[in-house]
């Protein structure tokens, strides 16, 4: 008689093995919540800049297929299919960086659903000539040595630390941005992640971002029951931003399928070539989220196999993305704060995530339960997310002792070019297409002059940056 084979179990912080589902379903709902409001921000921004009408049929068919693909995404990254795939804990979520071009795509092909179509096709394009870009990573891997994918990395998490701080005041836009409220809600949240993390044992300290959202659940819900909801601006009432609006719960229905194709393509140079440039710096950036998810969860940098499967998934499900009407789908790098920050690397754990992802695609009233997420209660777990990114930059960075040859490409990469790129302004009268790709994050610019310093600038281990004075 041949034996029964059991799962291999294993830990939070190995990658490999299954944990208990009352363990492993924590530590995948922290990532879930981690990267919920931000994947549908896009889709509502890009949708309303095409004339796609908020609470339409049409906007709330995308928003469902977002959900759907990301956790679909999110599934082939943890398990891959032939080499598409890193097999690493890679949420995937709709990528704001392409909120900019995406615009400009629209607006060039006139808006409206022909605009939102064009956009479309370019994904379906782009993602392709990203997947081939990633099959080709090997010979191009000499560009990116540590210092300069610690760049990166030290980049992208600068650029998020203000998304961060937006959330935690109640988010930009909002009309009681910066109220006591908020910044309590937050700071409340913020707190109890740390009491759960360096207090708590067990679940309670490797799942100390959900532990800490929930008491921010609660927390909101206990001021909506002593506190007004609502205030009133320039003679019309608002919602305030922290109250929980469980009516859009009650409203939401159980089940919903997606459908293919609800915008037809309309393929046209003048969409394809930005977006298509676009997926290049995709590209880069997957590239500083994988390298920081091994660095800083796995202690160890990413292998080639690890990068080349990563950014070919990247491509091609932001190919599938676009077939279900949904914008760029990528790593989503608040997660990888989140890796970083408690370690918890378990595939199995993860996944569930992805599981759940697709079953908010499929059932929109558990979705809606985590859409009305106050901000402020998302603003208190990101702050430390977002900083501890830019932390493991620093760590690649400093793995090897520091040359005077790397304190240039640093200094000079993270001073012209991610303060150029942070601050849109200074380039204002520069073109569209210059403006499109290297304004707003700084991650391209920090990224473009540091590959350029590191071919030009000749490497010379021995030298250490004391050595420069004498």
């Amino acid at each position: 008689m041949s034996e029964k084979k059991t799962p291999l179990l294993g830990s939070p912080t190995s990658l490999e093995g299954r944990l208990p589902l009352k363990q492993a379903i924590p530590l995948g709902m922290q990532h879930v919540l981690a990267m919920f409001a931000g994947n549908l921000t896009p889709i509502l921004i890009i949708t309303a800049a095409c004339g796609i009408a908020s609470g339409s049929p049409l906007q709330i068919e995308i928003l469902q297929n977002a959900m759907l693909v990301a956790g679909l995404a999110t599934l082939v990254q943890i398990y891959p299919i032939g080499p598409v795939g890193a097999r690493l804990p890679i949420v995937m979520g709709t990528s704001s960086g392409f909120i900019g071009v995406c615009r400009s795509a629209a607006a060039a092909m006139g808006g409206g659903i022909v605009g939102y179509g064009a956009v479309m096709a370019a994904n379906f394009v782009g993602g392709i000539f990203e997947g081939a870009l990633g099959f080709c990573l090997k010979p191009l891997k000499k560009f990116f040595p540590p210092v300069v994918t610690g760049v990166v990395i030290f980049s992208i998490g600068m650029s998020l630390i203000g998304v961060g701080i937006s959330s935690f005041g109640g988010g930009n836009g909002a009309r009681d941005y910066g109220s006591m409220e908020n910044l309590l809600v937050g700071l409340i949240v913020l707190v109890s992640i740390l009491i759960f993390k360096h207090k708590g044992r067990g679940v309670f300290s490797t799942a100390s971002i959900l532990f800490g959202i929930i008491i921010g659940y609660i927390v909101c819900a206990l001021m909506g029951l002593i506190l007004p909801t609502t205030a009133a601006l320039d003679g019309a009432e608002y919602v305030k931003g922290w109250a929980l609006q469980w009516d859009k719960v009650a409203a939401a229905s159980w089940v919903s399928l997606p459908r293919l194709m609800p915008v037809k393509f309309v393929f046209d140079i003048r969409a394809i070539l930005p977006i298509c440039i676009m997926f290049i710096v995709t590209a880069v950036e997957t590239i500083g989220d994988t390298s920081g998810i091994t660095i800083g969860g796995l202690n160890r940098e990413a292998t080639d196999k690890e990068l080349s499967g990563s950014v070919v998934a990247d491509g091609l499900t932001c190919t599938l993305a676009s077939v279900f009407g949904v914008l760029p789908v990528t790593s989503f790098s608040q997660n990888v704060g989140l890796v970083y920050m408690t370690k918890v690397v378990n595939l199995f754990a993860i996944s569930l995530g992805g599981v759940f992802l697709v079953l908010c695609g499929l059932l929109p009233k558990l979705a809606a339960i985590v859409s009305i997420m106050p901000p402020s209660v998302l603003g208190g777990a990101a702050v430390m997310m977002f900083a501890s990114i830019a932390i493991s930059g620093i760590q690649l960075i400093t793995k090897e002792p520091l040359t005077a040859r790397t304190v240039t490409i640093v200094s000079v990469a993270i001073g012209l070019g991610y303060g150029l790129g942070a601050n849109d302004g200074a380039l204002r009268l520069m073109p569209d297409a210059v403006r499109l790709i290297f304004g707003g994050s700084g991650i391209v610019a920090a990224c473009l002059v540091a590959i350029i310093l590191n071919i030009v600038i000749p490497e010379n281990k021995n030298r250490a940056p004391e050595d420069a004075k004498r």
